[in-house]
């Protein structure tokens, strides 16, 4: 898998996962245009990225590609809160 296709799969991956866990009341989904990547990498046949989307749900995610068994493994993050510590 290219490195094209696969954030293209990971935004799509991701998409459909957010619209999943969505509350259906509020009649809402997303697209991958309201997926973006943070940040990917690709070492030999495996790759890792950061991606996040367009709701304040406070959400991010990790999509991990491994190459030698053909495998996308997607998790899912929410973030908390933001603590300042002076040094």
């Amino acid at each position: 898998m290219d490195n094209q296709e696969y954030i293209e799969k990971c935004k799509q991956i991701v998409a459909d996962y957010a619209n999943d866990h969505l509350d259906k009341n509020d009649k809402k989904e997303i697209t991958i245009a309201d997926v973006f990547v943070v940040w990917s990498c690709k070492t030999l046949q495996n790759n890792k990225a950061l991606l996040s989307t367009t709701l304040s749900d406070g959400m991010y995610y990790e999509a991990t590609y491994n190459g030698d068994k053909k495998e996308l493994y997607l998790d899912a993050y929410k973030k908390w809160e933001n603590v300042k510590y002076d040094l």
